[in-house]
């Protein structure tokens, strides 16, 4: 069976990439950061989405000697000329603390009327390969975006991260409030992740 290291600790990130490269490809088993205790930290410390997945793919490929897949995504607002961006897991200031970083965007556009809380998502993956396989050196990237504004306050339970005041373009519900399967099928990764599964399938 073909390995894969997808490159996070998130363990919703980790079930909505099995999810979405399970439409794809089913003799590939997906490995995770946690398959790997001594995996060292990759400083995120590129300034934009798609350096940051590279930094990570490369480094989990190398450090694992197996192809790795990795992604860097975040919300955009426009009001906040671009922010959270790629700050986005650690904008309250504690990495991954969903409910803090949603609150701190909330107040940052307290009194803000709907129609100026425009955002989007945006993801960006990159596969890597490494050195000794039969594609070393290559590195296929492919993005995603979703659209749509944040809403006055949370609603829904489902998701992660910026998912209850994040509502879509077109949509009534926000991310939180839409199945995994719905959320999959708009969703920024779920974009990204149709665009590189064929690569996945071609070269892995």
């Amino acid at each position: 069976m073909r390995k894969l290291v997808l490159a996070t600790q998130n363990s919703g990130k980790i079930k909505e990439f099995e999810r979405l490269l399970g439409e794809f490809v089913s003799d590939v088993q997906v490995l995770g950061l946690r398959d790997f205790p001594d995996m060292p930290d990759i400083p995120e410390t590129g300034r934009t989405f798609i350096e940051n997945s590279l930094l990570k793919a490369r480094g989990i490929s190398q450090f694992t000697n197996l192809p790795a897949l990795a992604d860097d995504s975040g919300l955009c607002i426009d009001y906040l000329n671009g922010d959270p961006g790629i700050y986005s897991a650690r904008w309250s200031g504690v990495h991954g603390d969903d409910a803090a970083n949603i609150s701190k965007v909330l107040l940052q556009l307290d009194g803000v009327p709907p129609n100026n809380r425009s955002a989007h998502f945006r993801c960006e993956v990159a596969l890597v390969f490494p050195d000794g396989h039969e594609h070393q050196g290559r590195e296929i990237t492919e993005s995603g975006k979703l659209s749509g504004i944040i809403t006055l306050s949370p609603r829904g339970t489902s998701g992660f991260g910026y998912d209850p005041i994040f509502q879509p373009l077109g949509s009534e519900l926000t991310l939180g409030e839409l199945t995994h399967g719905e959320k999959d099928r708009i969703s920024h990764r779920g974009i990204a992740m149709r665009a590189i599964a064929p690569r996945i399938l071609e070269l892995l």
